[in-house]
């Protein structure tokens, strides 16, 4: 490893252990009377992709708390990459009355030369992007966001960004972005909308108590829902007595290979934990109105034999396991280490066509995003997001390579969260 390699990865380990907001050499606006002003770059807005549903609540506003809540910051400009035929980008900006540019830059400055907005919003998320040899989308987030650096580091100040899921495509990108925001100290916050979603039963793992293992179920493919089903384990396993340590290995295994992988005694843990987070879903194959037989590991078994998972070692002995199966929600199942105990719960994410059309688990993130701009300060430590890209790009590798399993000393990264919760709790 030369010497500039070294001196990166010591950095970022050291942003690792800073505060979720340090006080700003790079100006922040402090809150106060006028309106927040962000810009919102955004790759195509069409029916429920991301950008439809972030743009639509930002202008409009969306429920909460029993009541509707109209927008608390103003949306200043917009960039769209792309206008298919089936575009709605067009038709909300001329109901929004939006300002639209055609370039990021000029997003950020409002064509002035200098930053003119309180906060940017980056949602790169479907379109028409190529994919790479591994199957990951090659979506823009890392490129928009240097570019948003940029106008930083020129304009001299900073302001607080958001960026949808997870971050790139590289360890080294997602490291780098991390690193810009320490460097320049601004408020970086990210992720999907399943650790802040609800809850059934609305539970979060008590703070502080010592954890064995942590099992998520739930469904889609490698590189587009994995993300969700890691952050929805991820937003449980650290709150762990110690906090979280960084991950030291990944192993993606799919079909035969995982159940009979799972059968090794050692995995006791793992399978008593999937049985738990399958009774949570709503979504379990039935036949003639019921159940195929009881729920247990053998059912699994028979009934998701193509599953895929990703079997997670962190630096301190604990475990995460992913699962996608042919369900369609986000099961979360936790074991206590001292008293043997299950937790387990729902992150309510209903899909269009699944008891929602509106996808309102799209209110509490907006909602974490207008308070980020607000007040200057994240929900979590981006530290999470840095932690579940990293846990995506090495299960997609581990998957691209043939399942073997991806060492990751490079996702030495150590962080705490405090007792407070973050869900939609109304």
């Amino acid at each position: 490893m030369n010497t500039s390699r070294r001196t990166f990865l010591a950095q970022v380990s050291a942003f690792a252990s800073a505060s979720i907001v340090s006080p700003a050499s790079f100006a922040i606006a402090s809150p106060g009377k006028p309106r927040k002003k962000i810009a919102f770059l955004g790759t195509i807005i069409k029916e429920h992709s991301h950008a439809q549903h972030f743009l639509d609540r930002l202008c409009l506003g969306y429920g909460w708390q029993g009541a509707w809540q109209n927008p608390r910051i103003d949306v200043a400009s917009i960039y769209l990459d792309q206008f298919p035929e089936d575009d709605l980008g067009r038709e909300r900006i001329k109901r929004y009355n939006l300002q639209q540019y055609s370039n990021i830059a000029d997003a950020l400055t409002l064509g002035t030369g200098k930053l003119a907005v309180d906060g940017v919003v980056i949602i790169a998320e479907h379109g028409d992007y190529p994919l790479n040899e591994k199957g990951q989308k090659l979506y823009p987030r890392y490129k928009w966001f240097k570019e948003c650096v940029k106008v930083f580091e020129a304009s001299g100040k900073s302001v607080p960004v958001f960026n949808d899921k997870h971050l790139s495509i590289t360890w080294k990108e997602c490291a780098e972005m991390v690193a810009d925001s320490k460097r320049l100290k601004f408020p970086f916050f990210a992720g999907s909308s399943l650790p802040v979603t609800r809850r059934l039963p609305a539970i979060d793992i008590p703070h502080n108590v010592p954890l064995k293992e942590s099992v998520c179920i739930a469904y889609g493919g490698p590189d587009v829902y994995d993300i969700h089903a890691l952050e929805t384990a991820q937003c449980m396993s650290e709150r762990r007595k110690g906090g979280e340590v960084g991950i030291r290995s990944v192993h993606a295994i799919s079909g035969a290979r995982l159940w009979k992988y799972l059968d090794n005694p050692q995995r006791r843990d793992t399978r008593r934990l999937m049985v738990a987070a399958l009774t949570r879903s709503h979504n379990l194959p039935v036949a003639g109105g019921y159940y195929t037989d009881k729920i247990s590991f053998d059912w699994a078994r028979k009934v998701f034999a193509e599953a895929t998972a990703y079997f997670i070692e962190h630096r301190d002995g604990f475990r995460t396991t992913m699962f996608l199966v042919g369900i369609q929600d986000f099961n979360y199942a936790g074991l206590r280490a001292d008293t043997d105990e299950i937790i387990s719960c729902q992150m309510y994410l209903p899909m269009p066509g699944h008891g929602s059309t509106t996808a309102d688990f799209f209110h509490p993130l907006t909602r974490h995003i207008e308070n980020t701009i607000i007040t200057g300060k994240t929900p979590y430590p981006i530290e999470r997001t840095l932690l579940t890209s990293g846990m995506t790009l090495a299960g997609v590798e581990s998957l691209h390579r043939g399942e073997v399993l991806i060492k990751t000393p490079e996702m030495n990264v150590q962080y705490k969260v405090g007792p407070e919760s973050t869900y939609w709790q109304d």
